[in-house]
């Protein structure tokens, strides 16, 4: 893969990416309008798009006006999401597709480039937590996670990240909380999640003068109708808190598609990093800084 930075001309999106970070009420009116029209024209990838968090960031980007890509494992499933998605009157492209092979996500960002003839956005949302102990966990279950929730990323990545250079887009990889601050019982997902972080900022530092904009999303445990059950079969030998989102974590859970509206702000205003909800930030800042009380509180909140 061979990324090549762009020429000197700018691009007016970026410029006025500062400018639109202001709070709204001291926007001017044509400000708002440039706001509201910044995604019209753009196209956006979503992975793992057929429910849930990457369904709602897809139909954010919908709504505001972009063409979208989206694409699961699931074709049946894609393509009722991808109907749901046409209703709101734009182009929406479906693509089958397995990111654990790097056969079938070049034939996606292929596909997206041969419809779309550009690419603004890719959002790496693929991703699957787990419950156990580390010790417990297998190296082949952490392969398997880094697989999923890691490399994953990294194939859509690379394939993406040429045609992203070219239009001065945005990389989105959505992280996790627990990919900046380990809690117990979630076997390989953590360690999966902290990779991710660490790979994002790496991109972020190495493609800085490409105009290319990188974001690492973590959030919080996000609202499933499974919550609770989805992990029933991993469950032996563990407290029952740890089944519950986040493993027990004692946070408000997060509505989807307020999380989509703020990844859609975060990339207007080239934000590097969203950690959501924002409260968090102090209490990831206290365990960077103070290891012995982040475990403390750690345990005490999960």
């Amino acid at each position: 893969m061979t990324v090549t930075t762009p020429s000197t001309s700018t691009n007016p999106d970026v410029e006025r990416g500062e400018k639109l970070s202001a709070a709204p009420a001291e926007m001017s009116r044509r400000d708002v309008s440039k706001r509201e029209k910044y995604w019209v024209g753009k196209v956006a990838l979503v992975t793992g798009s057929s429910g849930g968090l990457g369904f709602a960031v897809a139909e954010a980007f919908a709504r505001a006006g972009a063409s979208v890509v989206i694409s699961a494992r699931s074709a049946d499933t894609l393509e009722t999401a991808a109907e749901e998605l046409r209703k709101l009157g734009g182009e929406v492209l479906a693509v089958p597709a397995d990111v654990t092979h790097s056969e079938q996500v070049d034939a996606l960002v292929e596909q997206a480039i041969a419809r779309f003839g550009r690419l603004d956005v890719l959002v790496n949302n693929v991703g699957k937590s787990a419950r156990g102990t580390a010790l417990e966990t297998t190296p082949d279950e952490f392969a398997q996670a880094l697989d999923l929730n890691f490399l994953s990323a990294v194939r859509c990545t690379r394939a993406a990240a040429p045609h992203l250079v070219k239009t001065r887009g945005h990389l989105v990889n959505i992280g996790s909380l627990s990919g900046k601050a380990a809690a117990r019982f979630l076997g390989a997902y953590s360690a999966s999640k902290f990779a991710l972080a660490a790979y994002t900022q790496q991109l972020r530092l190495e493609l800085a003068d490409s105009g290319l904009h990188v974001l690492l999303v973590s959030p919080g445990p996000i609202e499933r109708e499974d919550a609770g059950r989805r992990y029933a079969h991993q469950m032996e030998g563990l407290p029952a808190s740890a089944a519950k989102p986040g493993g027990g974590a004692k946070i408000p859970r997060i509505r989807a598609d307020k999380l989509a509206a703020e990844i859609l702000h975060a990339c207007r205003g080239r934000r590097p990093e969203l950690i959501y909800p924002r409260l968090a930030r102090v209490f990831i800042g206290v365990i960077q800084l103070f290891p012995r009380l982040g475990d403390w509180l750690i345990r005490r909140v999960t």
